[in-house]
């Protein structure tokens, strides 16, 4: 019989998310600390899985999953509930990998199917571990991911307002208070991905 830890996750499904969780490369020593912090929450036998919404257990594990355009645009969702300009994603429920989480969500919410980006695969490319705003406030370990995605033409609007198409360097022009805390920092590290630096 398969010894497991914390709320029922196999053995090997832990490993398998610290593995993923420590092959990302750091962009700067914020995503470093958000690595190692991860890591060891997800390695020291913690419940891993969102059990009864929206907090418990604090934390618990997210996948977000950014679309990005052949013409270097991210995609933005107006998210109804945070009222914030979010990339898409959702919470990884269990027996699902983060990835399996990706596929079933970028077809729920954006209706097109989850084509893993040249910039990491099917491999998070970002990490966050990062406090949610509003009422019962609590923490997202949030790994994200990179699809390849031409056209949106329909969505989940029960979940989203709106969607947006924004470039790369645009992003950064936004006020941060509309967007996702890290999201200039993930589209510094796209672009740098996409041009070719290494991470800092």
């Amino acid at each position: 019989m398969e010894h497991t830890i914390g709320a029922d996750v196999p053995d090997i499904e832990r490993d398998d998310l610290v593995r993923r969780i420590d092959e990302i490369v750091p962009w700067d020593e914020q995503e470093a600390a958000h690595v190692a912090r991860a890591s060891s929450w997800a390695a020291g036998g913690a419940p891993l899985y969102r059990t009864r919404e929206p907090d418990v257990p604090d934390p618990h594990l997210v996948s977000y999953f950014v679309a990005l355009s052949p013409r270097e645009e991210v995609l933005l969702v107006a998210h109804r509930k945070a009222g914030l300009w979010l990339p898409s994603g959702g919470h990884v429920e269990p027996g699902e990998s983060p990835w399996q989480t990706v596929v079933r969500e970028c077809q729920e919410e954006l209706h097109v199917p989850a084509v893993p980006s040249a910039v990491a695969g099917d491999r998070p490319f970002f990490i966050t571990v990062t406090p949610t705003r509003g009422p019962r406030s609590h923490t997202d370990v949030s790994l994200w991911y990179v699809v390849d995605v031409e056209a949106v033409t329909s969505f989940d609007r029960d979940e989203f307002s709106a969607v947006r198409w924004v470039a790369l360097p645009e992003v950064l022009d936004l006020p941060i208070e509309g967007l996702d805390p890290h999201m200039h920092r993930f589209a510094r590290k796209v672009m740098a991905a996409l041009s070719g630096e290494p991470a800092a």
